[in-house]
């Protein structure tokens, strides 16, 4: 029976695929690229169609298959699938950095771009063969041979270390659980978490309820919870994950260690004076004193906002909660109660209204009244029951591309929300291949035959996710280097993704997205407009906790080595800049920011704020044409998300703009104005 991960006829065949499959696919895949590479060295003339293109072919098979590998081990993992996924790992990194150093490919690209062919591309293809030489000198390829070896080396060791740290992580938060058999201590959990947790004691054969670090359930606890020792535990618990206080083949701090001093080994040896360096060569910003510069200013606008938020809340907590002092895992909690004091407006309120259906109908909505898209269901093999499929269809109804919405919390799942590439665009001689990207959340399910229900700020993370994968599904650049996110500067990636949020504040969409799980009926315009006046709260707060991790980032990267206890004390001295709320001393926060030591974001966390930046600005021009939603949305896909990485962001914008990108939309939309 042929291998499912060697089949590329159409989509990947999830329900067929084991971990069985893993090693051999990717082996014979290793080898096919190989094959690939050695005739790419060699061929001559040196032209887009004989030399790209095969070679493209191969790496792409092979980076499809490797995908679905690791988008398994993030949705489904397994010890099975872990072991197979860890076993072929170094391999597929060898190989890829090998790719990125290798002398006579990098010799054959400069040869393509000092051919007479070059001068005739069109601009996609002129940018993936610049960005080509690019990577090529920030992959090695310039070092001596001794280096070249060794930097493929710390190569392999940073990604082992990489899937080490997001397995630590995993574990250690599915390896929680509390069980509580008395229904006082869960006073002020919404109804929808308790059924949760009861079934899940219930699917273990136990009495009462069980209580877990994940999202759907950590949260609810921390805000609604009326227990101050339940919030304390879960607090602690979920503060102390993947540390020292865990055990032992969990413990991150020295993946950590070992991660920041290879990194700064391999910006030594290309010749950049820190790792924040090599980060920013392929980004929008152009050193690390400029996003310091950047994240300062935007700081010293917030605080003055952020210390007036706690010390509002600090007056709340004595005065009408009878806290003299509010810990960490009151915050959440006093929050939630200054908010329905003052706007008369809960969190929890509101989510009765928003039902997955509901919302989803919302959002593909948007999408047709933007670019006149439509979205229909699909089907595909899936590698989870409550996985759907659909695809995105233009007016015509031609195929523009599909994608996958994987949307609730589940044990051996990643947490937090993103998406990735199944498929990208790319035009052929046999035709045009269209894209496919997963989306992956983690809602909590709805119970006893009703549909899940989403806070606010969870259809605002669906609508984020579904911005990404427009920018993946829309681009309409056919080479695959420069297509969809491929190419992009890092810190202008979230420009898509946060600019569609601001469309989940728009009355008349969150009215026609909105119906009650019981009743049926749409939230009232009254308990929009509170909630609209509470949009902003506590926003000062909120900005300065993303502004104090994307400071710490930026430092910790700006530096070389450093031991655990340097790296707690860094961030104790970020806290001291920029912090509202302190963490006590044995939080251990660094060992779970997966974004910089597992994600893709080290020296880029800043990428959120900047990219912020960008769709506040973006979006302004949606305020500024009300009455032209669907003009204003073809420029904005024409200009930013058809091109792809075609062209560089900044130029995208101002095509979109008509001028440089400006912060005060950003600063107007955080009511951080006065």
């Amino acid at each position: 029976m042929t291998n499912p991960l060697l089949d590329f006829s159409g989509l990947p065949r999830f329900d067929a695929i084991t971990p069985a499959h893993v090693g051999p696919a990717i082996d014979a895949l290793l080898a096919e690229a190989e094959t690939a590479v050695a005739h790419a060295r060699t061929v001559s003339p040196v032209t887009w169609e004989g030399f790209i293109t095969p070679l493209e072919d191969a790496t792409e098979r092979l980076g499809r298959a490797w995908g679905v590998v690791g988008h398994l081990q993030a949705v489904l993992n397994t010890p099975e699938l872990r072991e197979a996924f860890n076993a072929v790992l170094p391999r597929v990194t060898r190989f890829f950095s090998a790719l990125a150093q290798d002398q006579g490919l990098y010799a054959q690209y400069r040869a393509l771009a000092q051919s007479p062919e070059f001068a005739g591309f069109d601009q996609a293809r002129r940018t993936a063969v610049e960005n080509a030489l690019r990577d090529f000198r920030l992959g090695g390829a310039e070092l001596d041979e001794d280096d070249r070896a060794r930097f493929a080396q710390l190569q392999e060791e940073l990604a082992a270390l990489s899937a080490r740290f997001s397995e630590n992580l995993m574990d250690a938060t599915d390896d929680f659980a509390l069980y509580v058999e008395d229904r006082a201590e869960l006073a002020g959990l919404p109804d929808d978490v308790l059924e949760a947790c009861r079934a899940a004691a219930r699917e273990e054969k136990r009495n009462g309820w069980k209580l877990t670090l994940h999202m759907p359930c950590y949260l609810p606890v921390q805000t609604y919870a009326d227990s101050r020792t339940l919030r304390e535990t879960l607090y602690r618990a979920y503060g102390v994950r993947a540390s020292e206080a865990g055990p032992d083949d969990l413990d991150n701090p020295a993946l950590i260690e070992h991660t920041l001093a290879l990194r700064a080994e391999m910006a030594a040896l290309l010749g950049f004076g820190s790792y924040a360096e090599v980060s920013l060569a392929t980004k929008m910003a152009d050193s690390p004193d400029d996003v310091l510069a950047f994240l300062r200013e935007l700081a010293g606008k917030a605080l003055p906002h952020a210390r007036r938020d706690r010390a509002e809340l600090d007056s709340f907590a004595r005065d009408e909660l009878g806290l003299d002092t509010v810990e960490p895992w009151d915050l959440a909690w006093a929050s939630e109660k200054l908010r329905q004091a003052r706007y008369a407006y809960s969190a929890l309120e509101v989510k009765q209204y928003f039902t997955e259906p509901r919302v989803l109908g919302g959002l593909f909505d948007l999408i047709h009244d933007l670019y006149g898209l439509r979205v229909e269901p699909d089907q595909a093999p899936t590698w989870h029951e409550d996985v759907r499929f659909y695809r995105l269809l233009d007016g015509a109804g031609k195929l523009v591309g599909q994608f996958y919405l994987d949307p609730y919390a589940r044990s051996g799942k990643r947490g937090g929300a993103w998406m990735n590439d199944c498929r990208n665009r790319r035009r052929t001689a046999a035709g045009e291949q269209t894209p496919v990207v997963y989306l992956v959340c983690n809602f909590g399910k709805g119970v006893d035959g009703k549909p899940a229900t989403l806070s606010h700020d969870e259809v605002v993370t669906l609508f984020h996710e579904m911005g990404h994968g427009l920018h993946q599904l829309l681009t309409e650049v056919g080479e695959l280097p420069v297509a969809g996110i491929n190419g992009v500067e890092w810190d202008a990636v979230e420009l898509p993704s946060q600019f569609m949020e601001n469309f989940c504040w728009e009355w008349p969409r969150v009215q026609a997205m909105s119906a009650h799980v019981d009743s049926g009926e749409q939230l009232p315009r009254a308990l929009f407009d509170r909630m609209l006046a509470a949009k902003n709260f506590h926003s000062g707060m909120q900005t300065v906790r993303q502004l104090e991790f994307a400071l710490f980032d930026m430092q910790l990267h700006s530096g070389g080595e450093a031991s655990a206890d340097e790296v707690m004390a860094l961030l104790e001295q970020v806290r001291d800049e920029v912090a509202v709320n302190r963490p006590p001393a044995w939080h251990r926060f660094p060992h779970q920011f997966g974004h910089i030591f597992a994600g893709g974001y080290a020296a880029g966390y800043y990428s959120y704020k900047w990219a912020e930046v960008l769709s506040a600005d973006a979006y302004a021009a949606f305020e500024e044409a009300p009455d032209a939603l669907a003009e204003t949305g073809a420029r904005f896909r024409h200009e930013i998300l058809a091109r792809g990485g075609s062209r560089p962001a900044l130029e995208n914008f101002t095509a979109f703009r008509g001028r440089a990108p400006e912060i005060e939309p950003l600063l107007r939309h955080s009511g951080m104005t006065a």
